[in-house]
C-alpha cells in the first residue's frame, strides 16, 4: 500500500532543502529547492507561455547532468532574478560546478505571473526578486510553509466567480518498494482545481487521509464539472497564468528517464486542474532524481512509478489551494473563505 512520507512533502526524497521567501506588500516571492546530494535532472514544458533560465542544459543530450538548485518565482520574467540570488547564496558556501579556481553554482528556475494580483510592484529601478532568491535559499530546510507562501505568495486560479487564491504546494508518496517520490509546485494556474461551482478539488480520487479537505467527488453534473472557470477575461491580461512544478525521487534515474517523470508529472496537472496546459498557462515541470534507492526494476515498476509522480503531483495542487491564507489586499478568496469552510 501506498502512504505519504513522514512530512507530506518533497523534502521526504533524502537530501532536498525547501526555502520561501514572500512580500505581502508586493504579493509575490521565491520558492528555492536546494540538492545537498548530487542528482539527475531534467524538465518538461507543456504550456504555451513559459518563461525560464538554464531549462537547455536539462536536456538529455546535453552535457550536465547535477543541478545545485531549482528556483520557482513569481514576478513574471523579472522573477528570473531570482535564479541569480540563490546563485550568488550558493557560491559563498562553496557549492556549484567547479571550473579551473572557479565555482558556478547549476541553478535552472522557472517563472508564474503576478504582477496584477492587487500587489505594490513599483520597485524602481530594480526588482526585489534577486533578494528574494537569496533569502529564500538562507531559507531552505526540510520543514517549510504551504499555500501563500514563496512562489504561490500572490499565485491565483479559476474558479467559480471570478476566481480563487493559488498557492504552494507539496506532496510525497512512498511506493511499496521503498521509493520515495515528492512534488512542490506553485499554482498560478487559467483553469480551477475545484468541479464546478463547488468545493470538491478534481484530485479527490488521489487524495490520503484528508490532506485537502476530504469531501470526496463531486456531484456536478456534465455540463457544470466542464465549464471553463477562466479568471482573466481581460484580453490584455493573456499570458498571466503558469504551474511551474517540481517532481522528485529517490530513485536512480537516466537524464532520459528523469524526462519521462517530469511528462508523467505533468498528468497530475490534467488530474488537478481544468483547463491545464493552455496556450496562456506557462505549464513546466523540472524532474530531480537522487538514486538513493538504486534503479527501478521492472517495466511494472516504472508504470506505477509514472503513475505515481502523476497523483502525488495532483495531490501537491490541491494542497496548495486547500492552505492559501487571507491577506489584506487580496482581490480573489481563499478556497476556505469562497465555501465557509
Amino acid at each position: 500500500m501506498m502512504k505519504p512520507g513522514a512530512r507530506n512533502l518533497i523534502t521526504d526524497v533524502a537530501g532536498l532543502r525547501v526555502g520561501n521567501a514572500s512580500d505581502d506588500k508586493l504579493k509575490s516571492g521565491v520558492t528555492a529547492l536546494i540538492s545537498d546530494v548530487e542528482n539527475v535532472a531534467s524538465v518538461h514544458v507543456m504550456g504555451g507561455a513559459p518563461g525560464t533560465r538554464e531549462t537547455d542544459l536539462l536536456a538529455p543530450e546535453n552535457s550536465v547532468q547535477s543541478v545545485d538548485a531549482l528556483v520557482l518565482s513569481g514576478g513574471s520574467a523579472f522573477g528570473l532574478d531570482a535564479c541569480g540570488g540563490v546563485q550568488s547564496f550558493l557560491r559563498t558556501q562553496g557549492k556549484g560546478f567547479a571550473v579551473a579556481d572557479q565555482i558556478v553554482p547549476i541553478v535552472p528556475g522557472a517563472i508564474l505571473f503576478d504582477l496584477i494580483n492587487g500587489g505594490d510592484k513599483a520597485w524602481g529601478d530594480h526588482s526585489p526578486y534577486r533578494e528574494l532568491g537569496q533569502l529564500a535559499a538562507q531559507n531552505a530546510s526540510y520543514e517549510f510553509d504551504l499555500g501563500s507562501q514563496g512562489a504561490g505568495t500572490g499565485a491565483l486560479v479559476g474558479g467559480p466567480g471570478i476566481g480563487l487564491k493559488g498557492g504552494l504546494g507539496s506532496a510525497s508518496t512512498i511506493l511499496p518498494n521503498g521509493v520515495t517520490i515528492g512534488a512542490l509546485v506553485a499554482v498560478n494556474a487559467l483553469g480551477a482545481p475545484t468541479v464546478g461551482e463547488g468545493a470538491n478539488f478534481w484530485a479527490v480520487p488521489f487524495e490520503m487521509g484528508d490532506e485537502f479537505g476530504g469531501l470526496g467527488p463531486s456531484q456536478a453534473d456534465a455540463d457544470e464539472a466542464q465549464a471553463l472557470r477562466i479568471k482573466f477575461r481581460d484580453t490584455q491580461a493573456q499570458g498571466s497564468n503558469t504551474t511551474i512544478a517540481i517532481i522528485a525521487t529517490d530513485a536512480a534515474l537516466t537524464k532520459g528517464e528523469a524526462k519521462r517523470m517530469a511528462i508523467a508529472a505533468h498528468d497530475g496537472f490534467a488530474r488537478a486542474l481544468w483547463p491545464a496546459h493552455t496556450p496562456m498557462d506557462g505549464d513546466l515541470v523540472f524532474a530531480l532524481a537522487t538514486g538513493a534507492k538504486g534503479p527501478l526494476d521492472s517495466i511494472d515498476d516504472q508504470i506505477t512509478f509514472s503513475a505515481t509522480a502523476a497523483s502525488t503531483m495532483a495531490r501537491a495542487i490541491a494542497r496548495g489551494i486547500f492552505h492559501a491564507q487571507s491577506r489584506e489586499g487580496d482581490i480573489f478568496p481563499t478556497w476556505h473563505k469562497a465555501f465557509k469552510r
